[in-house]
């Protein structure tokens, strides 16, 4: 998957990255349109994951 791609709306989305990893805070959520690799690097960084990492969990909800 070469772009982030988000399946529904993001606060359902973002709820369910919440319920999965109860470390993340509305601020490491925060989305805004075209700063989809600053959002990556902001949960890269928080979970110790790689971005494809996160992009599959992401897709997987």
């Amino acid at each position: 998957m070469n772009e982030l791609t988000f399946k529904g709306e993001w606060t359902e989305l973002k709820g369910k990255l919440k319920q999965k990893y109860a470390q993340l805070t509305d601020d490491d959520l925060m989305y805004a349109k075209g700063k989809e690799e600053e959002l990556l690097g902001r949960l890269q960084t928080k979970l110790g994951q790689t971005q494809d990492q996160i992009r599959k969990v992401i897709a997987s909800l």
